[in-house]
């Protein structure tokens, strides 16, 4: 058996629409009112959208119920279905702890709660069963307050154990105006020892130059094979890797064609820039990893060579994998010794 690694998946996207659905019935029937039966719902939930902040929008509506009470019962679940379906054997989750706490409380409550969110999402997902190594990524927002998201980056740094890196989410759109105070969070998460990815170049109103140097992985980062590669070579000389999505950028309108990823991948490869191949949210896509990489060789997108690449740079560049090897490599010494006894 194959063993995957995942960079790349928000909490809030991750809630597939059959579980996301059921919690609803059970606990806030109202936010399904206008839904008459589930395929309504699955149908609204895991649509194409015409914007990034339209599709955005979508992560409002599973932050509101991820609270204190209620992630476990949604950390379990993942789990569950990232093991049995997806045969993960690393993940990392990302989200903004900010916006799991009550929205009635002000802003210093609030970042005092944020610890409680970690510690909540850290022990629920060391104390299942599953043998999935997980870590968190914490995410700044580009709508959030500059103390917010500095304290974001100091909770990142206090929760070692359980938080492997901090990112900037939110709309790459709105990064423009607070640039200068963007690349000082990130030179502060440096100097702190903390590791840095974001999302950048993932559309064309995302592509902050200014940024890349300060990130050890891109978020997406598609625009710049597609419409800067000169840039590819910086990238491969910082070892950066791109954690590319290929659903998301038809759920999004950013891409018309997934056959447009064919460049992406063709530029990064020539300029040995890696990419790991990632599914963003695989519950509003009701997409799995296994699927992303399907998907990706049904289109000739890539070949079986560059997939396997693609899996190999993916736990080459996971913050958190404890082990100099990814698992096949493990599993194939165990197999061997064993075929010399």
């Amino acid at each position: 058996m194959t063993l995957y690694a995942e960079l790349h998946r928000h909490l809030g996207g991750s809630v597939v629409p059959r579980i996301l659905w059921r919690y609803f019935q059970r606990n806030s029937s109202d936010k399904i009112s206008q839904f008459i039966e589930y395929t309504d719902f699955e149908e609204f939930y895991t649509r194409k959208r015409n914007t990034l902040d339209e599709y955005l929008e979508l992560h409002t509506l599973v932050e509101s119920v991820q609270t204190e009470d209620s992630l476990p019962y949604f950390i379990y679940r993942l789990l569950r279905g990232a093991y049995i379906f997806e045969n993960l054997a690393y993940l990392e989750l990302r989200y903004t702890p900010y916006l799991r706490t009550p929205e009635d409380l002000s802003q210093s409550q609030r970042i005092d709660l944020m610890a409680s969110i970690v510690d909540i999402v850290g022990k629920t997902s060391n104390s299942l069963k599953y043998p999935i190594v997980t870590s968190q990524i914490l995410c700044m927002h580009s709508r959030l307050p500059y103390e917010v998201n500095k304290a974001i980056v100091d909770l990142a740094a206090q929760k070692r154990e359980y938080v492997c890196a901090v990112d900037l989410a939110g709309g790459d759109r709105y990064y423009r105006e607070r640039l200068d105070e963007l690349v000082k969070l990130y030179e502060y998460a440096l100097s702190s020892g903390i590791k840095t990815t974001g999302h950048v170049y993932e559309t064309k109103d995302g592509c902050y130059q200014e940024l890349l140097p300060h990130l050890m992985r891109i978020g997406h980062g598609i625009q710049i094979p597609l419409l800067y590669p000169e840039l590819l070579p910086d990238l491969a000389k910082r070892n950066q890797c791109l954690e590319v999505c290929p659903t998301t950028y038809i759920k999004t309108g950013t891409l018309e064609d997934i056959r447009q990823l064919k460049l992406v991948f063709e530029r990064c490869f020539d300029a040995g820039v890696d990419i790991a191949i990632c599914t963003d949210n695989a519950g509003l896509h009701n997409v799995r990893l296994p699927f992303e990489y399907e998907n990706l060789l049904t289109y000739d997108i890539i070949n079986f060579e560059m997939l396997q690449s693609c899996q190999d740079a993916a736990f080459r560049h996971a913050f958190a994998w404890p082990y100099g090897e990814r698992p096949a490599s493990i599993l194939n010494d165990i197999y061997s010794r064993n075929n010399l006894k």
